[in-house]
């Protein structure tokens, strides 16, 4: 089968896309038939070496965590999975092989689907709803009716968030570019701020709850907008939380954690049709290294997906 891989920490022009061997799978593995996966920002990071003190990586190393395919095996001791089953996955992230025609998961990584639903699109899902969940009802616990700024709100986890949020009963304010303010409106954010051209925090309404997924200066002025009491959940990198406890913030940098009750629940509630995932770009297997630089790039609009 082929499989994006690289052979050492590096940049993304050190991936290599290779004839390999197909998964092996153990006694409580699924063994899956790809049909997309998801990029995200933690990929580039564990390819650069960013992560090895919490992920180290066995070389050579197949890309990728978050996945959507078809059952084609599973080991002897799975159970409730069987063969033909449209599921969604999000592997280990010291495991990867999302990037590959086949990819063998532990059976606790993954969920079934409906096979109604457009199984390509589903691979978005994991890491990035995974995510808005665990900020949100997690580590925020918002509440209904509380005030919500969610940055990037068109982005991966951003468009997730807004979406989740509003379902919960929060008044949800986002920011986001011109180009995806309509959008944003639309997947529920009652207002929408252009932070290539308005002030986010002059003119955003006092927050219970900020969920930031940029970091550095966006995550730096929020404290300002952050009633006392409220809470500030970063994801993009860890970063010093005093400054926000001196304004008796609750501070905290969330990493997701894979769980399969999270990823049944968000998978459920787009069965229900009451979470959209929205998909930016698509691209083939073999240019899975565009498909980094479209994300390193920023800026992307929802999910980048690769199609083996």
């Amino acid at each position: 089968m082929r499989a994006a891989r690289i052979h050492a920490y590096g940049t993304i022009d050190d991936i290599r896309f290779e004839d390999v061997r197909e998964p092996v799978i153990g006694l409580d593995d699924v063994l899956v038939r790809v049909e997309a996966a998801a990029l995200n920002p933690m990929d580039n990071k564990l390819m650069a070496g960013y992560l090895k003190d919490f992920f180290p990586l066995a070389f050579p190393y197949t890309l990728g965590t978050d996945l959507a395919g078809t059952v084609v095996a599973t080991g002897a001791l799975v159970a409730g999975i069987s063969p033909g089953d449209k599921v969604i996955a999000r592997t280990d992230p010291t495991a990867g092989g999302a990037f590959a025609e086949l990819a063998a998961v532990p059976a606790r990584l993954v969920a079934r689907v409906s096979p109604d639903l457009a199984l390509a699109s589903l691979a978005g899902l994991p890491t990035a709803a995974g995510s808005a969940w665990q900020a949100l009802f997690e580590a925020a616990a918002i509440r209904p009716g509380q005030s919500v700024l969610i940055h990037a709100g068109a982005g991966g986890v951003g468009s997730f968030a807004v979406q989740l949020a509003s379902l919960a009963g929060a008044h949800v304010t986002a920011t986001a570019s011109a180009a995806n303010l309509d959008l944003v409106h639309a997947l529920g954010a009652k207002k929408v701020i252009d932070y290539r051209h308005e002030d986010f925090a002059a003119i955003s309404p006092t927050a219970d709850v900020v969920i930031d997924t940029i970091g550095g200066e966006t995550l730096e002025r929020s404290l300002g907008i952050i009633r006392p009491g409220g809470k500030l959940i970063g994801l993009s990198a860890p970063f010093d939380t005093e400054a926000a406890k001196a304004r008796g913030i609750d501070a905290q940098f969330l990493f997701h954690q894979s769980d399969a009750g999270r990823l049944a629940a968000v998978a459920a509630l787009a069965v229900e049709d009451r979470l959209q995932i929205v998909v930016g770009r698509q691209f083939p297997l073999a240019d899975t290294i565009d498909a980094f630089r479209l994300l390193l790039k920023g800026g992307a609009r929802g999910k980048i997906l690769v199609r083996p």
